[in-house]
């Protein structure tokens, strides 16, 4: 028997088959690849996360500092705020049930003076305008019925009237 067409039948299946295993080996090399590569990016980006919520529960605790009642006392004092006073409530028929009392500011600590670097404005309204400190006195409705005489609240300063435009509906 010739051995000439059977070797030439074979020749084109065993070409198909090595190309055929080729292409799965280079398709799974590029696979693996691409799976490396979306690995480290996913390794770097869990990085990062970290990084982002540690700075994240450092700025939270320190919200939370500032937001202490203490911290916020110390902040007040600092800027020149004191405690206020007795609250006083006006009822809906326009009595005043409580003693109202002025905010008292306590003896003054010393501060050290900041160094003078530039001219600052002074904090607070003017003298001019300056809160009396002393309340008309009024009569106030005590719980029990009796009345005494009790001071009011400062009135408030008269409001300059303003003028407003015209507004048109739209119809």
């Amino acid at each position: 028997m010739p051995s000439g067409p059977s070797t030439a039948a074979r020749t084109p299946f065993v070409l198909l088959v090595v190309l055929l295993l080729g292409g799965g080996l280079i398709t799974l090399l590029l696979l693996n690849s691409a799976l490396n590569q979306g690995s480290f990016k996913l390794s770097e980006l869990k990085k990062k996360t970290t990084e982002l919520t540690d700075e994240e529960q450092a700025l939270q605790h320190d919200v939370d500092d500032s937001a202490a009642p203490d911290a916020l006392e110390r902040r007040a004092r600092e800027l020149g705020m004191v405690p206020g006073g007795g609250p006083a409530f006006l009822d809906p028929d326009g009595r005043v049930r409580g003693v109202p009392s002025v905010a008292v500011s306590p003896k003054p600590s010393p501060r050290p003076t900041p160094p003078a670097t530039a001219a600052t404005p002074p904090a607070g309204p003017p003298a001019s305008q300056a809160p009396a400190t002393q309340p008309p006195a009024s009569t106030q409705a005590q719980p029990t019925g009796t009345a005494s005489p009790t001071p009011a609240p400062p009135a408030a300063p008269p409001v300059a009237p303003t003028a407003t435009a015209p507004t048109t509906t739209g119809r």
